[in-house]
């Protein structure tokens, strides 16, 4: 069993080292890529959407091209297990999801899934067992067409200093940079 070139225990150590642990997350979100890349038209490049922040990422940017840096791969907090891939011209290609009626097949995974209880209560080698086991048969696709205008992260344009704090900020964001504008994450 292989998600994309690596074996399932190649692919679960380097999860391991990326991300910290082979996340259950991150492991069937291997699948989902593995599924997507199969079923895309082969030596073309594509963009992706993951429409959650939770593991999902760390799946395309190890298996893909696509990374939040390289501006390929979108990120959308829609709280939904699910990546598209497309074609960046067309905006057309195919979104892999975890499919709530397969899960039921799989008591563990589902359970580790709805939070049907507290992680502590896992049995985290059978989860990761049925998780193995499961495949791309708990995942579904379907075809889709991708607004590019939606997704498109745009140019930053030219840059000026700050006058409050002195650092280059995008001149798009108006007078002073977005910090000292009060979005700042850090108190001071």
């Amino acid at each position: 069993m292989n998600i994309g070139k690596h074996t399932y225990e190649d692919y679960s150590q380097i999860v391991a080292n990326f991300h910290g642990s082979a996340a259950p997350g991150l492991m069937i979100g291997g699948f989902m890529v593995d599924l997507a890349l199969k079923n895309l038209p082969e030596g073309e490049f594509f963009d992706a959407i993951c429409e959650t922040p939770s593991c999902l990422p760390d799946a395309i940017q190890l298996l893909t091209p696509c990374t939040t840096g390289n501006g390929w791969m979108t990120v959308l907090d829609f709280g939904k297990f699910a990546i598209a891939m497309y074609d960046k011209s067309s905006g057309n290609g195919i979104r892999i999801f975890l499919d709530k009626d397969k899960l039921k097949n799989w008591p563990e995974v589902n359970s580790w899934f709805l939070k049907l209880k507290p992680k502590k209560e896992q049995n985290y080698n059978l989860l990761m067992s049925q998780i193995k086991d499961a495949g791309c048969s708990i995942l579904s696709m379907q075809k889709i067409r991708v607004n590019p205008e939606t997704v498109s992260r745009g140019k930053s344009g030219p840059s000026t200093i700050c006058p409050l704090c002195g650092e280059y900020y995008p001149v798009k964001h108006g007078e002073k940079c977005r910090s000292c504008s009060g979005e700042s994450p850090y108190i001071k």
